[in-house]
């Protein structure tokens, strides 16, 4: 493509305006030749045929163009980012090196090209990045925080751009990105304009109805939103304003997202989302008097409205730890319509629209995600000021020193500890692939399964089916989890050696014609100086002692045996004969295992070491099993318990047949998940039907979200017919949608 075809005539005339436009915002802040390099670096490589119309037919030159814009008027970026998108075409298209951009406009420009390229080889990787982990790889391999916000401009461009597109895979695939990866970054750095643009436009391309579904109920009731909330204010105005109190008010309407987000959660249609819009008073107080005045605005407004105590948040004595201030209420209004009412100052309001961002963790973002969090918390400062060397210095990434980022051939992203090796990333895979791993390929280069592993490193996991967990494995990983799979495969092993052990020797024992007698080998066994079984057949399976050498031990101490033992009288210390045993019924009332190898389950039960599963909670009358666990003890499973398929695939053979004894045991935990409208009462009386039912309420943990609740109760039960009859009258609790045992 030569420069004279390069443009349609419509881009002519776009690309001359938008040069204007740019070049009027960002004067101020160039270099007097940069625009002349930049134009010649541009023509360079459309002469070249190196640029080339992205996957929706768009122009590349007239993109960076409309995100140079965008980075330099609605972020507010300066010279190096407004140049690094500028020249970002020319980078990445090969015809030019960031060397060479770096000796013509600096090393800030260089830097963010030198991040474009890592991310551009970052998605080469990867085919999925609809993930938390990519957010943070993408992050750390961006090394500088400009190139996010780049990133952020661009997509935002995109998606206003392609809302005719006939490419419709395409546009669903960027709006997939746009809601999972750019929207929380937008956010997060406080560009709330373009997180909910984004948003809402991903919405629009993937849940097309359900878009213009909100927008035209939005619309059709905005005459009579808007004056409600006249309705709802001019009274709060009047009596503020008599109060003497300095403000301004104003009603915002959620987006259509989010409205969406809590049809979906509620399971409702539009009319059923009571808050689809808040009032947010912003006072004009000295510093001194900003929580008086903010109180006295409380007060008012629930004097003269039903404030709904569960729906309050104090933010104002206790500010957020990342410095949101705010006081949030919920009141009753005209027409018994739910209001939220925020209450703050000029000063508060400045913080939250800056990017602190308490809106975003409390509504989006879980616990435990610090790194970016902490190294994004204070950004829209650091922008404001201007200072590409301070921005640079404060953002300059380290994140992850104490993860790694790694892909699969296939593009599937992990994460694992700083220092995590070969072996443990095959783990990660899967526990077979961890034990038959011999090595890797990184890079089309071999790797021992010792090799530790970096972010970005593409890691292809080699197996041979002959290959075993070694006891030396357990000193090259480094996460639990491997460690755990390497012990729970190295005992299994040990297991099925020893059977294989004590299979063999019983034949030779046949071959030899030699009874098999358990009490004979019992004696030789402690002769031979093993104490434990288990050691001994592992002690024949490492070839540690002799199979003849064993026999004959065997064979002697059979003779030994039968030399001194009596019909009339058995050895000291041995048991009396079977003969002199009267047969009662396989069940013994002191429970145990039966003549079937069934265990029977009783609280009075001597001599048999079992638990009750904590995964499932089984009790008295559910249909259950045993499993049989490595320290040699047993778990009590419910049949039905989500772990039981993996058990019986997996350890077939340490399954055995339970049952519960003729008589109730011991009580026993159960959990019970509850839903349900978020009324004033309704967990007392809840908690009132345990109690008068005569259970003990063990624990209780209850949230509430948007005009619902939903919590777990650990109550004491022991058996199932009462569980069953609590589940019932839990379910004639008004307001109750659902109630199920966990």
């Amino acid at each position: 493509m030569t420069k004279d075809n390069f443009f349609t005539t419509e881009e002519q005339t776009q690309i001359t305006d938008l040069y204007k436009q740019l070049y009027t915002v960002s004067k101020d802040v160039l270099l007097p030749n940069d625009d002349q390099k930049v134009r010649f670096y541009i023509r360079e490589a459309i002469e070249k045929g190196l640029l080339q119309r992205d996957t929706f037919n768009l122009n590349p030159i007239i993109n960076d163009c409309e995100t140079a814009l965008i980075v330099a008027e609605e972020i507010g970026m300066n010279r190096p980012s407004i140049l690094g998108v500028m020249l970002s075409g020319v980078v990445l298209s090969g015809a030019a090196s960031v060397d060479e951009i770096k000796a013509d406009f600096g090393e800030d420009v260089a830097n963010i090209l030198h991040g474009m390229l890592r991310i551009r080889d970052l998605y080469a990787k990867s085919a999925t990045v609809e993930s938390e982990n990519f957010r943070s790889l993408l992050v750390t391999f961006a090394e500088d925080l400009r190139v996010i916000l780049i990133m952020i401009a661009n997509r935002v461009l995109i998606m206003r751009k392609i809302k005719d597109t006939p490419y419709v895979e395409a546009q669903q695939k960027v709006s997939m990105e746009a809601a999972y990866l750019y929207a929380p970054l937008a956010h997060k750095l406080g560009l709330y304009k373009l997180k909910s643009e984004l948003e809402d436009l991903s919405l629009k391309y993937l849940e097309h109805d359900a878009y213009y579904h909100i927008k035209e109920k939005l619309n059709e009731t905005k005459r009579s939103r808007d004056a409600y909330i006249e309705r709802f204010i001019k009274p709060i105005d009047e009596k503020l304003r008599d109060a003497g109190l300095k403000f301004h008010m104003k009603g915002r309407t959620k987006s259509i997202h989010s409205i969406w987000q809590k049809m979906k959660k509620q399971q409702v249609d539009i009319d059923g989302v009571y808050d689809l819009f808040a009032i947010r008073i912003i006072l004009d107080s000295k510093p001194e008097k900003e929580k008086q005045d903010c109180w006295q605005v409380f007060s008012i407004i629930t004097d003269m409205y039903q404030s709904n105590p569960k729906r309050m948040r104090d933010w104002l004595s206790v500010p957020k730890s990342n410095g949101y201030e705010s006081l949030h209420i919920t009141v009753l209004g005209p027409d018994k319509k739910w209001v939220e009412v925020q209450i703050r100052t000029e000063r508060m309001d400045d913080i939250a629209e800056h990017g602190l961002a308490a809106h975003w963790r409390y509504k989006g973002i879980k616990s435990g995600q610090s790194g970016i969090e902490e190294w994004l918390a204070n950004v829209r400062g650091a922008l404001e000021t201007n200072d590409d060397m301070q921005l640079m210095d404060q953002f300059r990434m380290d994140l992850a020193e104490d993860e790694v980022f790694v892909f699969t051939p296939k593009g599937d992203l992990f994460k694992l500890p700083a220092g995590a090796t070969v072996l443990d990333f095959a783990y990660t895979i899967h526990t077979k692939v961890g034990n038959s791993c011999v090595g890797a390929k990184i890079g089309n280069k071999n790797v021992t399964i010792r090799q530790k592993l970096q972010s970005g490193d593409q890691v292809e996991i080699l197996t041979n089916v002959n290959q075993t967990p070694k006891q030396d494995w357990l000193n090259i990983v480094q996460t639990s989890k491997a460690r755990n799979k390497i012990r729970q495969s190295l005992k299994e092993m040990e297991s099925k050696q020893a059977l294989l052990a004590k299979e063999e020797l019983e034949r030779k024992m046949k071959n030899k014609k030699l009874d098999y007698e358990e009490p004979v080998l019992m004696h030789t066994m402690t002769k031979l100086g093993y104490r434990v079984v288990t050691d001994f057949y592992a002690a024949l399976a490492d070839g540690k002692l002799d199979m003849n050498s064993v026999l004959e031990a065997y064979s002697q101490q059979q003779l030994h045996d039968h030399g001194k033992a009596s019909p009339q009288t058995p050895l000291r210390g041995e048991g009396p004969s079977a003969d002199q045993f009267v047969l009662q019924d396989n069940v013994s009332p002191r429970g145990g295992l039966d003549g079937s190898d069934v265990v029977v389950i009783d609280q009075d039960l001597k001599g048999l070491d079992f638990q009750m599963a904590r995964c499932c909670q089984p009790v008295y009358g559910d249909d259950v099993f045993g499993f049989v666990t490595s320290g040699g003890g047993i778990k009590i499973h419910r049949s039905n318990c989500p772990n039981a398929p993996q058990l019986r695939a997996r350890f077939g053979y340490r399954i055995v047949k339970a049952r519960w004894a003729g008589k109730r045991g011991s009580q026993y935990p159960i959990t019970l998940r509850i839903i349900g409208n978020d009324d004033l009462g309704i967990v007392n009386n809840i908690t009132s039907i345990i109690t008068k039912e005569g259970i003990l309420l063990r624990s209780i943990s209850i949230d509430s979200h948007d005009g619902l609740f939903s919590g777990t109760l650990t109550v004491m039960l022991d058996d199932t017919s009462r569980l069953q009859q609590l589940l019932k009258k839990i379910k004639t609790v008004k307001g109750v949608k659902n109630v199920s045992r966990n």
